[in-house]
């Protein structure tokens, strides 16, 4: 008896424990829609705001000035490069950004000693302990500038065909390369504000004097793409030969969407070697489980019975 009203209640625990993990996902996610949408209806009012800011600048000021010493007022080229490509183009963003490294580190150190100290272990362990502590959250804003910098370089990735087309039916109807640039920067805002402030500031460049074909060059190091240092190349050759401008784009903005679904393919077709290990970690072990659990139960009962 007991044994069928185990094969009777794990089940239902089973699924009782599923419908209550699915239903507070869902209420936390409507919470937290609720919340954002309660919070962009009513706003901030101007003294929270006001006290915000003045906090974030007290904050980044004191982090720009331990990066300053740290760096003696000099990054590398190379950090440069990644703040830009992650949409950072303030002068002080590699001082900040180091000072924040800093002060991270620091504040890892404290709370690790303070978790680590009460422990009754040897002292090596422990500053062994207390500056993994450190060091973990010292690295915490180089994982968030690359996540960063990896979504505005997907972005511009997947809407720059679209921006070409767009290009190409510009030019097409008889408008000058430059006024097409334009024009299409202003309608990609409403759907990537990433590309259509990258393509703004490369027009900026082009007003104060730098070529059009340099502007796009200098464009494609601030974002990292290499697409745009294709598309530059392209259109020298094109003013060289005098062929169309039009044809030029179009074929571009083909092989760009081509290339993108073939990246597509691959990435689908390295999915099912990564779903292998949550496959025989989580799903196999449950199915293991509903389908040999009540069979190896009965056969226990009938073992017992026998005996």
């Amino acid at each position: 008896m007991n044994l069928i009203s185990y094969e009777i209640i794990i089940p239902v625990l089973t699924f009782l424990s599923v419908i209550f993990i699915g239903a507070s996902v869902m209420i936390s996610r409507t919470e937290k829609k609720k919340a954002l949408e309660r919070r962009l209806r009513d706003g901030l009012t101007a003294g929270d705001k006001k006290t915000v800011s003045n906090k974030k600048t007290s904050i980044l000021n004191f982090a720009e000035k331990i990066g300053n010493l740290a760096s003696h007022g000099n990054a590398s080229a190379e950090l440069w490069e990644q703040l830009v490509r992650a949409g950072y183009f303030n002068k002080s963003a590699p001082a900040i950004y180091t000072g924040i490294k800093l002060l991270l580190f620091v504040v890892g150190l404290v709370i690790s000693a303070v978790l680590v100290v009460p422990l009754q272990r040897y002292i090596t362990a422990k500053l062994t302990l207390i500056f993994l502590g450190g060091v973990i959250l010292f690295f915490i804003p180089n994982m968030l500038v690359l996540a960063r910098l990896r979504k505005r370089h997907n972005e511009i990735c997947r809407y720059l065909p679209e921006a070409i087309d767009l290009l190409e039916i510009c030019v097409s109807s008889g408008i000058g390369l430059e006024m097409a640039w334009n024009m299409v920067a202003d309608e990609i805002k409403n759907v990537s504000l990433v590309l259509a402030n990258a393509m703004s500031l490369a027009n900026f460049e082009i007003h104060l004097g730098a070529s059009r074909i340099e502007a796009m060059r200098n464009m494609a190091k601030r974002t990292g793409v290499d697409a745009l240092s294709s598309l530059a190349a392209i259109l020298v050759q094109t003013e060289r030969f005098g062929t169309s401008v039009a044809d030029t784009l179009r074929v571009f903005a083909q092989s760009m969407r081509e290339e993108r679904s073939f990246a597509a393919q691959e990435s689908a077709e390295k999915m099912a070697v990564r779903l292998i290990v949550p496959l025989v970690l989580f799903i196999f072990p449950a199915i293991l489980i509903t389908s040999v659990g009540p069979a190896v139960l009965t056969l226990s009962r009938v073992l017992t019975a026998g005996n």
